[in-house]
């Protein structure tokens, strides 16, 4: 387990879980399993076995991350130590159904995305829960999305107040190459056909549309192509893109729709964890 699953238990039990330990003796022997209430998309399973394997809780089956899950799917079998099962239950569950709500989400709009346009990329943004970057990026790609940066030292990300501080996009392209390797990309948001002209000639990887309406996205390609500047750069669009406008966004000639809600709107699935 890495600090941050040690961090949440050690935040859930505080001195000891005193229920359990009130009326559970203490090498008493159960088993459990893990059943969805919800259909979707199963993510961070190897996760919480791994938790359940360091207290010596024993996994006799399990679903894999990724797998579809309807109601009613038994996801995984325990067999172990009663107390330290409840110990790890709430813990285990909130991070369970967090990452598969993310990577249903996720799947559900990929595949309305690629129903229309199969080459674009379905991207998350870092608009995560607090120190649940690391997880909700990975249920992104279990659901079949593309995680973005993870970190800030991932790539080179000129947002617009980076822009403001500096002065103009050109200015902000020059010292981003300047006073880095040339290993890392470079991307710009810009918000108008201007700025993204300057920013394709003078040297971005990625051009980000931000907050662009469908027509003003289409205006700025255009004016891209008729320069010959498209095929150098991708085009990644993003803000104010949700499952319900996203569709609107898909027919375009992008390479990457980034949208916040995946995380930060999703939805947790309802698990649950029964012993016998």
């Amino acid at each position: 387990m890495d600090e941050i699953v040690r961090y949440m238990l050690r935040e859930d039990e505080g001195f000891g879980d005193i229920t359990s330990n009130a009326l559970i003796p203490e090498n008493k022997i159960f088993y459990a399993k893990l059943i969805t209430k919800d259909d979707g998309i199963l993510a961070g399973i190897e996760i919480i076995k791994e938790m359940f394997s360091e207290y010596g809780i024993e996994i006799i089956s399990s679903k894999n991350d990724g797998d579809e899950i309807s109601k009613g799917d038994v996801l995984l079998e325990l067999e172990g130590n009663a107390r330290k099962i409840l110990l790890l239950e709430r813990t285990a569950l909130n991070l369970l159904m967090r990452m598969s709500g993310v990577a249903t989400v996720t799947n559900r709009i990929v595949n309305k995305v690629h129903e229309l346009n199969p080459k674009i990329r379905v991207a998350g943004t870092r608009k995560t829960a607090p120190a649940l970057q690391k997880y909700d990026k990975l249920a992104i790609s279990i659901g079949g999305g593309d995680p973005h940066r993870s970190a800030l030292d991932d790539m080179i990300l000129i947002k617009d107040n980076h822009i403001a501080v500096v002065g103009s996009v050109k200015k902000a392209l020059e010292l981003a190459k300047e006073n880095n390797s040339f290993s890392k990309k470079i991307e710009i948001e810009v918000e108008s056909i201007e700025d993204a002209i300057i920013a394709c000639e003078n040297g971005a990887d990625i051009v980000m549309f931000d907050n662009m309406s469908p027509d003003e996205a289409q205006d700025t390609l255009n004016a891209l192509e008729e320069k010959d500047l498209r095929k150098d750069v991708l085009i990644e669009i993003s803000g104010g893109i949700t499952e319900d406008n996203i569709l609107d966004y898909a027919p375009l000639d992008v390479d990457i729709i980034s949208l916040g809600s995946i995380t930060h709107q999703a939805s947790s699935l309802n698990f649950s964890l029964d012993m016998d």
